[in-house]
């Protein structure tokens, strides 16, 4: 037996139909998040205190789409410098209570602040000697009068034209609990290497950790070419180290230009006898530079944005301005920034 599908047949709508539908549905939560905003009073200053002065982790509990909520709040504390768990309001009351200590901080997502099990888990942690913060939409709600910080996130009706799903309620208390971390962040001083330590692995943690030094071509692998060279005299080098150019360097080994496979096509065009030309003449005497220890995401956007169009290479100089090694854009793409 096939299962039924819910709703009565109604007549297709037209794609500007759905797209207007869709804008109403996103305006009336933009509107409801500037309620919740102006609703901000010193309550929120309190919450943030005690997460702060939390000398154990923060729990975060919800039930239903408020679970969700709750799910997304614990995991977006932790990895930002707030250790915390989500405890699942059912399962607390069968057994995982044991994990909880009188120096844990109690956070609770509750649209109606009426559901039994969330206020039967906020009775249970108060006998620990826990403290609790409620986000809820009803001020007055059973929860609302349990918990020792409230912050309300009013709204008039759901997105939903039914007025039932959690759609409008649900993104005011994600966002009631972004502002907390946000807080949070600005309160702990945390930085964009307290957050690469929590975030290792993937795109996001690479970007936070890698620099130039451990991408580039050093060494052997490094094309250096004498200031004193000709064109042809510094091909061999160009075209055996396979990376479609070289640094220049006066005798000093000091950076003084980097000659590129497009500088090298330029001057075969415009002059006949190019090949005998002194390197100094073909190179870019004010090539792009960066430190060893700079991100490769900050190499990747100075070469994206290099005034005069992007480039794909990028010298590496130390702090007396001698190159020691050269980034290729196939290096950033290789550990995977892009």
């Amino acid at each position: 037996m096939s299962r039924p599908e819910p709703g009565r047949p109604v007549p297709e709508l037209a794609d500007d139909e759905l797209v207007a539908i869709g804008r109403d549905a996103i305006r009336q939560e933009a509107d409801a998040l500037e309620m919740v905003a102006a609703s901000l009073d010193a309550s929120f200053g309190a919450a943030v205190r005690l997460l702060l002065g939390a000398q154990g982790r923060v729990l975060v509990t919800g039930l239903g789409k408020s679970g969700f909520v709750a799910r997304k709040l614990a995991a977006t504390l932790t990895s930002t410098g707030t250790p915390s768990q989500f405890i699942h309001p059912v399962e607390a009351a069968h057994g995982d209570l044991g994990i909880v200590s009188g120096s844990d901080v109690l956070v609770a997502v509750s649209r109606s602040g009426a559901n039994p099990e969330v206020t039967a888990l906020l009775a249970f942690c108060h006998t620990f000697g826990m403290q609790a913060i409620v986000i809820t939409a009803d001020a007055l709600s059973d929860a609302a009068r349990a918990a020792d910080v409230v912050l309300h996130t009013p709204f008039e009706r759901e997105a939903c034209p039914l007025n039932l799903t959690p759609t409008t309620s649900a993104i005011s208390a994600m966002a009631m609990g972004d502002a907390l971390v946000v807080a949070l962040i600005r309160q702990r001083g945390f930085a964009a290497e307290d957050f690469a330590m929590f975030h290792p692995s993937g795109a996001l943690g690479r970007s936070l950790l890698l620099t130039a030094g451990e991408l580039m071509h050093a060494g052997d692998e490094l094309p250096v070419v004498s200031h004193r060279f000709t064109l042809r005299q510094s091909l061999p080098e160009i075209v055996g180290k396979r990376l479609g150019g070289a640094c220049v360097v006066d005798d000093d080994g000091l950076l003084v230009g980097l000659c590129v496979d497009g500088d090298i096509k330029r001057v075969l065009l415009d002059r006949g006898e190019a090949l005998d030309l002194p390197i100094t003449e073909v190179m870019n005497p004010r090539p792009l530079t960066i430190g060893p220890g700079e991100l490769a995401i900050r190499a990747l956007r100075l070469m994206e944005r290099r005034e005069g169009g992007a480039v794909t290479l990028l010298i590496v100089s130390d702090a007396a301005g001698r190159p020691a090694g050269l980034l290729h854009i196939h290096d950033i793409l290789r550990a995977g920034l892009l």
